[in-house]
């Protein structure tokens, strides 16, 4: 996939005021810590994680989404009634029916114009989304498309803690499916996929997408709701090296369509898992971990906002700055990769 006049919005994000050490998460294990007499501090150790951040309120995804999405409209002077499509694109929905993009379009009220609908492929949600919108904006349909995704993992994390507490059958390998659910986080991230024509200053052009699937891995990562909650059980080290395997096959079909290598980023921005993950996978890409963007440390998981929250917390803080080449790397559970070739404007 090429694009040659289609921009994307700096990413505004939404950041929840309430922040959960990976320490304060496991002193509310603390039964279970004693029970299988666990070291204090593995958690942040094996994960990279100190922090992650929650809303402290029940919120409806699609108030997080708005709320970024509020934050994207307002930075690029667009007003309601500009935009032609609205995407929703995070794991978490506010419910099966309608989309939640509706609900999102309501809250922002948006024109009747504006064509809605919900994007879910688990953490690859956002790079979905804006490779559909861009394709559309390029073939003359859209001029503008709001892309925006708001997670609540508290729910997940609570319920995890509560499960681990509480079940004494686990023991240490029966806790394994479980720590994934630990390094989630909740937060939101808007941005706008617009005609170059149309774009205000700054952001960046989108040159270059391209994609692998490997649906043989479907079963290493799945969650459900269960209730009022959530619950996921993962394969951790499977999935680890089943992803980064697929990132590799998606890395040479993106190499063809970009015309980049391992050479060419000046930043290179990741959905944000762990930090093993992190490291194998700029080994195995060839990549130099010191054009990396982090923000696994004070955010974890965040799900489909990991991503754009990443690239827009890296350009405010100038890590990314105009004139930069980034690569958007994506991997999310199904399995599934998406892998974006971006120019900071």
């Amino acid at each position: 996939m090429r694009f040659a006049r289609v921009a994307l919005t700096t990413p505004e994000v939404e950041l929840p005021p309430e922040v959960w050490t990976s320490a304060e998460v496991e002193r509310r294990l603390g039964p279970l810590y004693a029970r299988l007499r666990l070291p204090e501090g593995r958690l942040e150790l094996m994960t990279g994680i100190r922090e992650r951040r929650f809303w402290p309120a029940p919120i409806r995804p699609s108030e997080a989404s708005a709320a970024a999405g509020r934050r994207a409209l307002a930075a690029a002077g667009v007003g309601p009634g500009e935009v032609d499509l609205l995407i929703h694109c995070s794991v978490c929905r506010d419910r099966l029916e309608p989309a939640t993009a509706a609900y999102v379009h309501g809250l922002l009220g948006l024109g009747p114009q504006a064509q809605i609908l919900d994007v879910s492929n688990a953490c690859l949600g956002f790079a979905n989304a804006a490779v559909l919108a861009a394709g559309l904006v390029e073939s003359g349909q859209v001029r503008r498309a709001l892309v925006c995704a708001g997670e609540d993992g508290r729910p997940l994390v609570e319920r995890t803690i509560r499960t681990l507490n509480e079940d004494l059958s686990l023991d240490r390998d029966g806790i394994k499916p479980f720590f994934a659910n630990l390094t989630i986080g909740a937060g939101a991230a808007a941005a706008l996929v617009t005609r170059d024509d149309l774009a205000p200053a700054g952001g960046f052009r989108l040159l270059a997408a391209a994609a692998a699937t490997d649906s043989a891995a479907n079963r290493l990562c799945e969650g459900d709701s269960a209730a009022s909650e959530l619950d996921m059980r993962t394969d951790s080290e499977a999935l680890l090296h089943a992803g980064v395997a697929l990132a590799q096959a998606c890395w040479a079909r993106f190499r063809e369509a970009s015309g980049w290598d391992a050479s060419t980023p000046d930043r290179v921005v990741t959905h944000q898992v762990g930090r093993r993950h992190a490291s194998l996978l700029f080994e195995r890409l060839g990549l130099d971990p010191a054009k990396d963007c982090p923000s696994l440390e004070t955010l974890g998981n965040v799900g489909s906002v990991s991503l754009p929250a990443t690239l827009g917390l890296a350009r405010a803080s100038g890590r990314v700055a105009p004139g930069h080449r980034v690569a958007l790397l994506g991997i999310g559970s199904g399995l599934s990769s998406l892998m974006l070739a971006a120019e900071a404007r």
